[in-house]
């Protein structure tokens, strides 16, 4: 594998860039090589790396996250000790989704790294669920990616422009864009707001892998119809796959994501319910809650019909929800400085038992 400066390496089509090239210095003075994780799959991962694609094992790496995951910038050892290349390291994430974990060690899972755009794919042909959008909303903020709402299957509806004020009210400062992948309306449009590498997110039945398929200009990715009495659909995507658009940039296409827990959010959440947190600043208690205090901005746009009733309710729940995940990771903190204290405390006893016997 060869070394390769960054603004003529094949890496760059991937996203690879002089600053990188720089962070990787230390790495290639030791011998590593750089690539990019283009999907994972039970221990072993897909790499691309100067010299094309290779089969790498994952193993222990030196990163605050042991698990490489789509995206990643990784440095591989080319000769790794089951004679295959082996991740030794990964670069530090400029960006990262993470969502809650259902494990019982209240870690976040991480669902892609190095993510520039977040495209929310929301399906036209059923009712769009606007809670789920602003808990997506929430977590691509919090990676500190950029957020894009795409309404899909734009041809099973006679017009988008009330699908796309309503989801406009429940993104704000987003932009929203309406297509349809199966006739190419608006497709253009879509790739117009995407930039860098793009991460498609959303349910099963959504769209995202027949969108993905327009973006890249092939069938690359497997698509799957949906029953026809909820929209859903079963998960043609099984893994995080890492694929270069044809005009620039990188795609991510993702399984379906039935649970979309919120962890560590609370700018995310402060972005995605902007009017909300911009009307709060009027209200006569710096405190308030919102409920029943007088004098409180944010009711009285609901009253008056300017902050629909849903949108604070589900403010309150993804709140409260956040609010359960940061003390679940507070107190997994707090378990692990206890271990920690009691191994040095076993350590200290040891220790003065063996001084007591040299005496």
């Amino acid at each position: 594998m060869s070394s390769v400066f960054a603004g003529s390496s094949p890496l760059a089509a991937y996203g690879w860039d002089e600053t990188l090239e720089n962070e990787f210095t230390s790495h290639r003075a030791a011998g590593l090589v750089p690539g990019r994780v283009a999907a994972v799959d039970r221990g072993l991962c897909d790499v691309v790396t100067e010299d094309g694609p290779v089969r790498a094992s994952t193993g222990p790496v030196t990163s605050d996250d042991p698990a490489p995951c789509t995206g990643d910038w990784a440095a591989l050892d080319p000769d790794g000790p089951d004679e295959r290349p082996a991740v030794a390291a990964l670069l530090p994430r400029r960006t990262a989704i993470v969502r809650s974990s259902a494990a019982r060690d209240s870690r976040g899972q991480v669902l892609a790294a190095n993510v520039d755009t977040v495209a929310i794919a929301v399906s036209l042909a059923t009712s769009p669920d606007l809670g789920r959008v602003e808990r997506l909303l929430a977590l691509a903020w919090e990676s500190g990616a950029r957020p894009v709402v795409v309404l899909t299957k734009a041809d099973r509806v006679p017009g988008t422009a009330a699908a796309e004020a309503e989801a406009a009210a429940a993104a704000p400062g987003v932009d929203v864009v309406a297509c349809s992948a199966a006739t190419g309306d608006g497709v253009e449009a879509v790739r117009a707001v995407l930039s860098g590498t793009v991460v498609l997110v959303g349910p099963s039945g959504a769209g995202k892998s027949t969108l993905g398929n327009a973006l890249l200009g092939a069938d690359a990715l497997a698509t799957g119809a949906v029953r026809e009495g909820d929209g859903k659909g079963r998960h043609t995507t099984v893994r995080r796959e890492l694929l270069p658009l044809p005009g620039g940039g990188v795609l991510i296409d993702t399984p379906g994501l039935r649970g979309v827990g919120l962890f560590e959010a609370s700018q995310g959440l402060e972005r995605t319910f902007a009017d909300i947190e911009e009307l709060a600043a009027g209200c006569r208690f710096g405190d308030c809650a919102h409920r029943s205090e007088p004098g409180c901005a944010v009711l009285a746009a609901v009253e008056d019909g300017t902050l629909p009733r849903r949108r604070l309710d589900s403010y309150r729940k993804l709140l409260r929800e956040n609010a359960w995940a940061a003390s679940r990771t507070d107190a997994r903190l707090r378990a692990e400085r206890e271990d920690r204290r009691k191994v040095i405390s076993r350590w200290q006893r040891q220790l003065y038992r063996e001084r007591g016997r040299d005496r």
